[in-house]
């Protein structure tokens, strides 16, 4: 997965719980069915918190998470796709 391929990317890095979570709703709204959703995120809690929003909604499918390191900082990339 990577940026080429979703509809939207939303940054959330430097924020911390519940924030991460609450842009991705925000942003998920916005987002058609079929579509994905990149959410590039440094807040560790954000791989559960995600995971945790992404099977609790109906229409979100939660497609990867990926974990790497850029600029001496973990960062961490959720990719959610709308399903109809």
């Amino acid at each position: 997965m990577s940026t080429e391929t979703a509809a939207k990317t939303v940054d959330v890095k430097g924020q911390n719980c519940p924030m991460p979570v609450i842009k991705t709703k925000g942003a998920f709204d916005d987002v058609s069915a079929g579509e994905t959703l990149e959410v590039v995120a440094t807040d560790s809690g954000s791989l559960s918190d995600i995971k945790g929003w992404a099977e609790s909604t109906a229409d979100a499918e939660l497609l990867d998470q990926q974990e790497t390191t850029e600029g001496g900082e973990d960062v961490y990339k959720h990719y959610i796709k709308k399903v109809e």
